[in-house]
């Protein structure tokens, strides 16, 4: 069963957590992203476009769906997507010399 429609609670919540995520996700990269200026560590540079990455997945995966009305399979899909490559990018940072 596919299920093309989603209930105005559900909508709130899923802006709700979108927007913590983006807080939550946006101080953890700009933190990454100032030890890096400080200690010039390139494994830092990478650990904060790394989580930059998965911010703006799960940001565009929202913004597809609610905005643009997008099916939610793309949203999903595109989100999926920046996930992958971000936490792809923190785990190559955590092997950087």
């Amino acid at each position: 069963m596919v299920h093309t429609t989603v209930d105005a609670e559900v909508q709130l919540a899923v802006a709700v957590v979108k927007t913590l995520i983006l807080v939550v996700g946006g101080s953890v990269t700009l933190l990454a992203y100032r030890a890096y200026r400080r200690t010039r560590d390139r494994s830092l540079q990478l650990l904060s476009a790394g989580f930059a990455f998965i911010v703006v997945g799960v940001l565009l995966g929202g913004f597809t769906f609610e905005i643009l009305m997008v099916d939610i399979g793309v949203g999903i899909l595109i989100e999926s997507l920046f996930v992958l490559v971000g936490l792809s990018v923190v785990a190559y940072s955590l092997r950087v010399p």
